[in-house]
C-alpha cells in the first residue's frame, strides 16, 4: 500500500538531485502500480487555466534528476514512483522486448542489459533519474535516444481518468521532446507512465554495441567516426564503461562528494532554427549578423513547413558568451563575479567547473540561488548571439 508521510514535512530538497526545493504538503509513496493508480485517481487532471497557473495538487516524482522546485515547496501532494522491476521476452531469434517499471532507477536499467548482452541502451549509461521519465524528455546522449529503441508505454491518463497504452508513433518524439512533455503544463502531466516497454537486440557471444554516432565517444574508443556503421561498434561493457568516463568527466554522473554534479543535468537544450534564419541572427551588443564562423551547427531534419532545420549547441553558445566554467563563482569568469565580487548568488551557485550546460548547486544554494545563475547565462547568450535559450528541467512554482 501507499505510505503518507506524517510528522515533519518531507523537503523536496533531499530528493532531487539538485538538492534545492521547499517541503510538501503531503507525501505519498507508491509502492506498486496499484498504489500509484489509486493516488492518481483522486487527481484528476485540474483545469487548463488551473494548469496554466501552475494549480495542480499532484506532483510526481520519480528519481528528481529533471525537477527544480521553489524553496516554497510544493504546496500539493508529491507522489513518489518507487516501484521498480524489469522483465525480459524474446521476440525472435535476436530481439527482446524489456518491460521497465516506471520507478526503477534507469542507469540501472542500461546496466541490466549491458550484463546480458542487449544492445541499443549503452550510449545512455550514467544518466540520472527514474525509468518512467525517460520517455518524457526522450532522453539521449552520444548520439542515441531512447526514441530509437520504445515500442510502447503503459501510462494513467488524468483527463480520461483510464489505463491507455501508447506506441512510439503515438508518443511523436522529437528531440528532447514527446507528446507527453507536450500535454505537461507547468509540470502538470496529463499522462504518467507506469512502465515502458524497450525492443534491444540479443547477440550471442561477445556482444557489440549499436553504431556509435557520436564523434568524440567514437574517437575515445578508437573508432574511426567516419567509417561506415558496421565498423563504428565495440564491445557493450567497454562503450558503457567509456560513456560513464566521458559523463564522470563533465560532472554528469550522481557523486555526493562532487557538487558538480549537484544539477538537473544539462540546463538549457540545445537550440534548433531554421536554417534559413542562421545568416539573419543578429548579437544585439555586437551589431554582427549571423552565427560566427565555426560554431557548431548539425542537420535536424525540417519543420512542418519542410524548412530544413539546424541544431546548435547550447554548450557552445554561453561558453562564447562570456559564461564559462565556474561562471557565478569568484574566482570564475569575470561576467559572473558579481558587483561585489562575491559571484552572481555569493558562490552558492554557479554554471559547473566541468560543463557549461550544467547550472550545479555549491553545497547550500536555494531553487533562486540556481535560477539566477541560469538567468545570467541565458541573458549573455540573448545578447550576444540573439538565440533564447529553454530550459530542459521540469520547474515547479519558478520562472526563469
Amino acid at each position: 500500500m501507499s505510505t503518507v508521510n506524517s510528522g515533519q514535512p518531507k523537503r523536496l530538497r533531499d530528493y532531487t538531485t539538485a538538492r534545492v526545493g521547499g517541503p510538501a504538503a503531503g507525501w505519498v509513496v507508491a509502492h506498486g502500480e496499484d498504489d500509484a493508480v489509486d493516488e492518481l485517481r483522486a487527481h484528476p487532471l485540474p483545469s487548463e487555466s488551473a494548469r496554466s497557473a501552475g494549480q495542480d495538487t499532484l506532483l510526481v516524482l520519480g528519481g528528481g534528476s529533471n525537477l527544480l522546485v521553489s524553496d516554497e515547496g510544493f504546496s500539493g501532494t508529491v507522489l513518489q514512483l518507487a516501484f521498480d522491476g524489469i522483465s525480459a521476452e524474446p521476440v525472435n531469434d535476436d530481439e527482446v522486448d524489456l518491460t521497465v517499471a516506471a520507478g526503477h532507477h534507469w542507469d540501472a536499467v542500461v546496466a541490466w542489459t549491458v550484463e546480458r548482452g542487449l544492445v541499443g541502451l549503452e550510449a545512455l549509461s550514467g544518466i540520472p533519474g527514474a525509468a518512467g521519465a525517460v520517455p518524457v524528455q526522450n532522453v539521449g546522449a552520444y548520439g542515441a535516444e531512447v526514441a530509437q529503441t520504445i515500442v510502447e508505454i503503459r501510462a494513467w491518463d488524468r483527463e480520461a481518468q483510464d489505463l491507455v497504452v501508447l506506441s512510439n508513433q503515438d508518443l511523436r518524439f522529437s528531440y528532447r521532446d514527446s507528446l507527453l512533455k507536450r500535454t505537461t503544463v507547468q509540470g502538470s502531466p496529463r499522462y504518467v507512465v507506469l512502465s515502458v516497454r524497450l525492443r534491444l537486440t540479443h547477440q550471442q557471444g561477445k556482444a557489440l554495441s549499436a553504431p556509435v554516432r557520436y564523434a568524440e565517444l567514437a574517437r575515445s574508443l578508437g573508432l574511426d567516426a567516419e567509417a561506415d556503421g558496421a565498423f563504428r561498434r565495440a564491445p557493450l561493457a567497454e562503450v558503457r564503461q567509456k560513456v560513464l568516463q566521458l559523463r564522470a568527466g563533465k560532472g554528469m554522473v550522481l557523486d555526493p562528494e562532487d557538487h558538480d554534479t549537484w544539477s538537473t543535468g544539462s540546463f538549457f537544450t540545445n537550440p534548433i532554427l531554421p536554417e534559413s534564419e542562421l545568416p539573419n541572427l543578429m548579437a544585439p551588443s555586437l551589431s554582427v549578423a549571423g552565427l560566427p564562423e565555426g560554431a557548431p551547427r548539425f542537420p535536424a531534419g525540417e519543420n512542418d513547413r519542410g524548412e530544413a532545420l539546424v541544431k546548435l549547441s547550447a554548450a557552445w553558445l554561453i561558453d562564447r558568451a562570456g559564461c564559462g566554467k565556474g561562471f557565478g563563482l569568484p574566482e570564475g569568469p569575470e561576467a559572473g563575479r558579481g558587483a561585489d565580487g562575491a559571484g552572481l548568488a555569493g558562490g552558492r551557485a554557479s554554471l559547473s567547473t566541468k560543463h557549461t550546460l550544467a547550472v550545479t548547486n555549491r553545497g547550500d544554494a536555494s531553487a533562486e540561488d540556481l535560477l539566477t545563475v541560469a538567468r545570467a547565462a541565458r541573458h549573455r547568450v540573448r545578447e550576444t548571439f540573439g538565440v533564447t535559450l529553454h530550459p530542459e528541467p521540469v520547474l515547479i512554482g519558478c520562472r526563469l
